[in-house]
């Protein structure tokens, strides 16, 4: 079933580094929102389903990486709600040697088809659309991460249920950013966000968020923080496992190094730094995928 736990959690961390920088930082337990269907993927599909149901398309397909998330959480509520799946994955080399999320992916019935990272690039032309309207006979076409205008009022629903928990509005939301779609229906809600790229270069990905949220006069409500991603998607450092290991060890909160680990470090590193002012109130958005974990050692 895809119904979800809801209103999530809000944990607070409380910490030495949080103490001394005398501020209120806070967790929104994300990952406890449904099994499978984790984190910000649920909140990001929520309206996107609807949609292709009312739409009546003979399957979904949708696109990602090895250990994407975005696959692993479709592929699940494909399997929930009887709709056939279709993941184009970057990288020819993982149909010989799957990840286990890829395996899973496969487990949930979700039909993988795998192409070349140069053919990956142009997923989004209008050719490479047709030729996989030909291939799969017009499927409902999510874009990688779920990133759409659709997404935006299910991630917007995070804003509002904090605001509730916490009886006021938080001075910055902060979130893990890989395609953005997050961090753009944070900022359509008009809320300061900080934004950690997961991805080397991600600088790209200002523009790409402050397009996705269409709302004007937010561009000063955004920062984006491009320094923590630890040599690019899904890879890690020994600094990010021993700060994931330790902020574990305290707060008994399960995260992985793809997403919502780099996200804590560098919201860790910044406090240290002195970047907030004291009184400062942050909700850091714990995104799930913990099925990420299995690859922290790879």
């Amino acid at each position: 079933m895809l119904i979800p736990n809801l209103p999530t959690p809000l944990q607070p961390l409380i910490d030495e580094v949080t103490l001394r920088a005398d501020l209120q930082l806070f967790i929104k337990r994300d990952d406890l929102i449904h099994p499978t269907v984790s984190g910000n993927k649920w909140r990001k599909l929520k309206y996107v389903l609807d949609d292709a149901r009312r739409k009546g398309h003979p399957a979904l397909l949708t696109f990602g990486g090895a250990w994407s998330n975005h696959l692993y959480a479709t592929a699940a509520a494909g399997k929930m709600l009887g709709k056939k799946t279709i993941g184009v994955v970057r990288g020819e080399e993982y149909e010989a040697k799957p990840t286990g999320t890829l395996a899973y992916c496969r487990e949930q019935g979700m039909e993988l088809h795998y192409i070349s990272r140069e053919n990956y690039r142009s997923k989004d032309t209008p050719d490479f659309r047709e030729y996989l309207n030909q291939k799969f006979n017009y499927p409902y076409i999510i874009p990688e991460g779920g990133s759409t205008a659709l997404a935006l009022p299910g991630v917007g629903e995070v804003v509002f249920e904090t605001e509730i928990q916490l009886n006021a509005k938080p001075d910055h939301f902060a979130v893990a950013a890989g395609t953005g779609g997050t961090a753009a229906g944070l900022l359509a809600t008009s809320s300061p966000t900080l934004a950690f790229s997961a991805l080397k270069n991600g600088s790209f990905l200002r523009k790409e968020i402050l397009d996705l949220a269409q709302t004007p006069d937010v561009e000063d409500k955004l920062h984006l923080f491009t320094d923590y991603h630890f040599g690019g998607y899904a890879r890690h450092r020994p600094e990010l496992l021993t700060f994931m290991q330790d902020f574990e060890r305290k707060h008994k909160i399960l995260i992985e190094h793809v997403y919502t680990g780099k996200m804590l470090f560098g919201l860790y590193d910044l406090i240290k730094k002195g970047f907030f002012k004291k009184g400062t109130t942050i909700v850091a958005i714990h995104t799930g995928g913990l099925q990420g974990r299995s690859h922290e050692k790879a």
